[in-house]
């Protein structure tokens, strides 16, 4: 439960929170807290996810959903650490995972929180594509929240001059952008993690396209365009 409560204290009072990033204090212990709770929140979520097929694929999404993120981050951090050192930056690479860990935490417990919502369309709808969209939309918005965090996070803890200022900015969202491209490509070859209910269960699919082809398609399943499988 000590862990969990660096939810409320990044939710309620983050200007505190980055500048003790910014400071270095307790930041092995934060990174820790922020660890757990989004792994537990983004486990309970997946599960979520997965029982829209079957017990395997509950367990399959429950572990996968943090693995996508903690991957991803293992991927995108030495960028968003050696671009910020170029641009004249003074914050570690501890710092940096610190700032993103803050933004997948923000992420997984908005995301938990979409948790009742996603039940109540999975009791009420039967349209896979439609389930798979909604989730996109929700991954979309929650991740937009999590970014805001973290660009908050970058100003505060930033300790260059205000020359670098407009550097870094710059710097932060074309990492975004790559962060956001990588992750929904590890994304695609994690799935799947809702699972078509015309298919048995697998716990990886066959590589093959790619996510954004994907959701487009499902769009166009939706309008009565064509079939996806």
């Amino acid at each position: 439960m000590k862990d969990l409560a660096v939810i409320e204290t990044i939710l309620r009072n983050r200007h505190h929170f980055f500048i003790e990033i910014r400071d270095g204090v307790g930041l092995s212990g934060k990174m820790r807290a922020m660890l757990i709770s989004s792994i537990l929140f983004l486990a309970l979520y997946g599960a979520v996810l997965g029982s829209t097929h079957s017990l395997w694929q509950t367990l399959s999404s429950a572990f996968k959903l943090p693995l996508l993120f903690l991957a991803t981050l293992i991927v995108c951090s030495p960028t968003l650490y050696f671009f910020n050192v170029l641009f004249g930056s003074n914050q570690s690479l501890t710092q940096n995972v610190a700032l993103i860990l803050t933004a997948i935490t923000v992420t997984a417990v908005l995301l938990l929180s979409f948790a009742p919502i996603l039940v109540f369309f999975l009791l009420t709808t039967s349209s896979y594509q439609f389930f798979k969209l909604l989730n996109v939309l929700i991954f979309a918005v929650c991740g937009i929240v999590g970014v805001m965090f973290l660009s908050q996070g970058m100003r505060i803890v930033a300790t260059a001059g205000k020359e670098g200022t407009t550097a870094r900015r710059v710097v932060m969202w074309l990492w975004v952008f790559v962060y956001a491209f990588v992750g929904s490509q590890m994304a695609w070859t994690l799935r799947p993690f809702i699972g078509a209910p015309s298919m048995s269960f697998e716990l990886f699919r066959q590589l093959g396209g790619n996510f954004y082809t994907n959701i487009f398609a499902s769009i166009g399943e939706i309008l009565g365009f064509f079939v996806v499988r």
